[in-house]
């Protein structure tokens, strides 16, 4: 397969591209490099599609939301990650249903965190309008293209680079297998958790 991973200079997203690699035809996409797209721009998406054509899956693994408290007095501040995150996301499922060959695949990434605490208010319903957004969407994807999406909570190799426990987090090799498992397998309008179930 022909795999377009975004955000592939990141944690997850390079563990994806390389777990991908060793089987699959990966073009790895970011902000900055070779093949360029930014999930606040929608330009950016058709752009990359124009770019690397006969795609059979892509995988997006770019984005984030900042915890940022819920009282915080800039609004721009308190929604970043609108764009990006969740709309930057939607925006690309709409730009590859016309792209993609048929039967491809499209996944996501939300995320999720057991405990929650200030300034994760926002991020919640970023990640929450995701989980609704493809359960509903994959009832309208034509031509047997898959939609998943992946839930990751906290990388342990993230939590390291923090100077926190990294026991608290999934290692981001068995992350990048989750979203390996949907990219290659048949599941269809699931949003799952680092264990591979589908997230609540």
């Amino acid at each position: 397969m022909r795999i377009i991973v975004i955000g592939a200079t990141g944690t997850i997203g390079a563990a994806v591209a390389d777990e991908l690699s060793a089987r699959h035809d990966v073009v790895r996409a970011a902000r900055r490099g070779d093949v360029r797209v930014d999930m606040d721009d929608p330009a950016s998406l058709d752009a990359l599609f124009d770019r690397v054509p006969d795609v059979d899956a892509v995988v997006c693994c770019a984005a984030s939301g900042r915890l940022t408290p819920l009282g915080d007095p800039s609004e721009a501040e308190f929604l970043h990650g609108l764009e990006g995150k969740l709309l930057g996301q939607v925006r690309l499922v709409r730009a590859a249903l016309g792209r993609l060959r048929d039967r491809g695949s499209i996944t996501l990434t939300s995320g999720s965190f057991r405990v929650s605490g200030p300034g994760m208010a926002f991020g919640a319903l970023i990640n929450a309008g995701l989980a609704g957004f493809v359960g509903a969407a994959a009832l309208e994807t034509p031509r047997g293209i898959r939609l998943n999406g992946v839930s990751p909570g906290w990388v342990a190799e993230t939590l390291e680079k923090m100077g926190a426990d990294g026991t608290g987090g999934v290692r981001v090799a068995e992350l990048a297998r989750v979203y390996a498992d949907l990219v290659e397998g048949d599941a269809h309008g699931l949003v799952v958790e680092p264990d591979g179930k589908p997230a609540l």
